[in-house]
Order: structure tokens, then C-alpha cells, then sequence
């Protein structure tokens, strides 16, 4: 798991710093989940938590709430490893009371199949060789936040 409290983000335009290989993956606005699966046939979706906690401070300007959130971490795995690590903030609201009862089934499947969801732009991180991206998605009036951290087991 990775220490997501202190992280410094950058625009996208910082993933040009990024290997070639890791670009592919930062800087796609596709479902991460269609592409994993496709790469992955095993794919699957390992829940670490899901409970009620506060925002760290550098997300709670990007989703506008320093409120207890849903926070959902979960590991994506392909071939039997951790190829990436997702944080997501789910602030309680009517509009994401659907989407927390999916368990186990990717969010990405959730977000990227209801047209009405609306993707926001894409900033970038990096700690030693793993390099992340996040963007809000907005659900009716209110902005959910993804955090994707790349393993380097997922360009193996």
C-alpha cells in the first residue's frame, strides 16, 4: 500500500517526465478497468477497505469538501499481482448511494458505463519508480476523487 497523505500533484503535462511505457498508462482518459482486463485476463479487484474518514489535505480542494468521505482502497490485480493501487473518495451524498454498495465490482465499470458521469482533468505523481494519476469524476452535483497508483509488475 502506498502512503497517500503527503503527495505532491502535478498538472498531466508532468507525465512527459515519465518513461514511455508508464505514459501509455498515465495519460489515458479510457476505462483503466477496460484496460486491464484486455491486458489481464484474470483481472480482479481486491478490496482493502472501504469506511469513513476525513480527506488528506491536498484532496480536499480538489472534491470542494473537507466532510467525512467514503474512502476505498482497493488493489487491482492481473496474473495474481498488485499491478495497480486505487484510492477513492466518495463523499456521501443521493447521488453516490448506488455506487457504494458495489463491493467488490470495479468503479471504473460504475464510472465509465453512465454516460451522465463527467470525467475532470488528470493530475500526475510520482514516488521512487511508481507514478500515479487522479481526476474527479462527477456524479449529478457531486465530485467523486480517483487516485490510480501504476506497480511496476503492470508493465512486466
Amino acid at each position: 500500500m502506498i502512503d497517500t497523505k503527503t503527495l505532491i500533484w502535478q498538472d498531466l503535462a508532468f507525465s512527459k517526465k515519465a518513461p514511455a511505457i508508464v505514459q501509455l498508462w498515465l495519460d489515458d482518459s479510457t476505462s483503466l478497468t477496460a484496460k486491464l482486463k484486455q491486458k489481464f485476463p484474470d483481472f480482479s479487484v481486491r478490496v482493502i477497505s472501504q469506511q469513513q474518514a476525513s480527506p488528506h489535505a491536498h484532496e480536499v480542494s480538489v472534491i470542494n469538501t473537507s466532510k467525512t468521505c467514503t474512502v476505498r482502497e482497493v488493489e487491482l490485480l492481473g496474473k495474481g499481482k498488485v499491478v495497480v493501487f486505487a484510492r477513492s473518495l466518495i463523499p456521501l451524498s443521493d447521488d453516490t448511494k448506488e455506487i457504494l454498495k458495489i463491493g467488490s465490482k470495479p468503479l471504473g465499470e460504475v464510472l465509465f458505463n453512465n454516460p451522465n458521469i463527467k470525467r475532470g482533468a488528470m493530475q500526475i505523481t510520482q514516488i521512487g519508480n511508481i507514478w500515479g494519476r487522479r481526476s474527479t469524476f462527477t456524479i449529478g452535483k457531486t465530485p467523486l476523487l480517483v487516485s490510480e497508483f501504476f506497480m511496476e509488475e503492470l508493465y512486466a
